[in-house]
């Protein structure tokens, strides 16, 4: 019996394509396994790490810092060799199936950190290899994920993409919420191995899931050596020469932003975490975002944005700038919050609360705006190398972070900035980046490419694009 071909062209329906729920599906099990992860890294090295004799050998607040930077900004550097790979020579699905299996292999890896009787190795060496191998896997399946749910629709059923990402962008949070509230009871109560487990499993029933559905997707095959010739094309070369400065814009939030599961969580650790009369583990916080999120995307599409264009413009580079100066304050409460804490004080949790609004609020304005005008600004066959070079301003900012924790941290554990003065620095930082852009955005002239087009938008006609009729364009701060 002949083997059935998998389609390599969007279905010619006008509901949804079949394969969307185990997309959506995988991806929900896929963020709780990573972020559940992530939520207890920090407190981990602080406070559960032994060594090969299991003894306790916990790593300094600011070491812990580095380490989980610099795994951040691995995980945002691997998108870009996955879009090539993808693009190249094998395709989405093959790409996230085999990438999966090594995200897995590496929450196994995880899983036995705590246990180095079994492994013989000592446990730093076994979290070296076990990040390494969640930061190719998660890595490189990011920019194929998006797009391959994209490349299901066709033109009878484009008109249900935007209702398809917004359950892809609430299932990335809702699987986040969940884990970041579970898994450090989990840590507190089981230990590591069970806590790092569990996101490993969770993993495990993504991979399976996403296998599952194989026979429903559509397989957009790789572009070839076609994919080489549109990027270093004179057209593909001006299109990243004009969206890099952007990236660097971004990164400095980025650097900031991620410090809610380092900084912010030793600094919670600090503060009265009493709720209801329940005391909040500090690394359950970080489970504000993602609910605020999920309660904020749609306040902002049908509230705040209307609102906004009654009294401006609302194009992406003004919503982008808005959230850079809103990150300024959002960095500015934690550093007054360290001050009451080197005062002597116990201030309490709601104002990390409050930071959690502000800095949501511009990851709103910065995040998903620059995922949609990136894929804009992107020549039809750049789509995902463009959406990959936008998460290398996620690792880009984890690398700042991570070098500046390494800097100010000396070998006989001195520091050359003390935790106020590092508070403050990073709000400098993101105020100065806040400047500069505000005057670069003034001479930004790009291109909007729609698939379909022959010819690519000029900068005045680019309010076609914008989503629920908003009016888009490239014009500046």
């Amino acid at each position: 019996m002949a083997k059935t071909q998998p389609a390599t062209k969007p279905y010619d329906i006008e509901t949804m394509p079949p394969g969307i729920p185990y997309i959506v599906g995988n991806e929900a099990a896929e963020r709780f396994s990573y972020y559940g992860m992530k939520a207890i890294l920090t407190v981990f090295m602080t406070k559960y790490l032994i060594d090969i004799n299991g003894a306790p050998a916990p790593m300094s607040d600011v070491e812990a810092r580095e380490w989980v930077h610099y795994f951040g900004s691995a995980v945002y550097l691997f998108p870009i060799f996955g879009a090539i790979v993808a693009d190249w020579l094998f395709g989405k699905y093959k790409t996230i199936i085999c990438l999966s299996i090594v995200y897995c292999l590496g929450h196994a890896v995880m899983a036995l950190v705590d246990v180095p009787q079994l492994t013989g190795l000592e446990p730093r060496w076994t979290l070296i290899c076990a990040l390494g191998l969640i930061a190719v896997g998660s890595g490189g399946i990011k920019p194929c994920v998006s797009s391959h749910v994209g490349d299901q629709f066709g033109k009878r059923n484009q008109h249900l993409l935007s209702k398809v990402f917004q359950w892809f962008y609430f299932a990335i949070n809702l699987g986040s919420a969940i884990s970041t509230l579970l898994i450090p009871i989990i840590l507190d109560q089981c230990g590591p191995a069970y806590a790092f487990g569990i996101p490993g499993v969770l993993m495990a029933v993504a991979t399976y899931m996403f296998w599952v559905g194989r026979k429903s997707y559509v397989h957009i095959p790789p572009s070839g050596k076609d994919f080489f010739r549109e990027t270093f094309s004179k057209t593909g070369m001006l299109a990243m020469l004009n969206l890099f400065p952007l990236y660097c814009f971004v990164a400095m939030f980025w650097a900031l932003f991620d410090q809610t599961a380092t900084a912010w969580v030793t600094q919670a650790g600090s503060m009265n975490r009493m709720v209801m009369g329940r005391e909040i583990l500090p690394s359950q916080l970080q489970a504000i975002n993602p609910i605020l999120v999920m309660i904020f995307i749609p306040l902002f599409s049908f509230v705040l944005y209307p609102m906004m264009g009654k009294f401006f413009k609302v194009t992406p580079l003004r919503k982008i700038g808005i959230g850079l100066f809103l990150t300024i304050p959002a960095f500015a409460l934690p550093a007054w919050v360290q001050m009451q804490i080197e005062a002597g004080q116990t201030p309490h949790i709601i104002w990390h609360f409050w930071a959690y609004v502000i800095l949501t609020a511009a990851e709103i304005l910065i995040s998903i705006t620059v995922l949609e005008f990136s894929y804009t600004q992107a020549p039809k066959k750049m789509k995902s190398f463009v959406m990959g070079l936008n998460l290398l301003s996620v690792s880009l900012g984890n690398l700042f972070t991570a070098r500046v924790n390494h800097f100010i941290l000396n070998e006989d554990g001195s520091r050359n900035l003390t935790e106020v003065q590092y508070y403050w620095f990073f709000t400098a930082c993101i105020f100065v980046t806040g400047i500069i852009y505000v005057f670069w955005s003034q001479f930004y002239k790009g291109k909007t490419y729609i698939q379909g087009d022959d010819e690519p938008l000029s900068s005045g006609e680019q309010q076609a694009l914008k989503l629920e009729a908003e009016e888009e364009g490239t014009t500046g701060f």
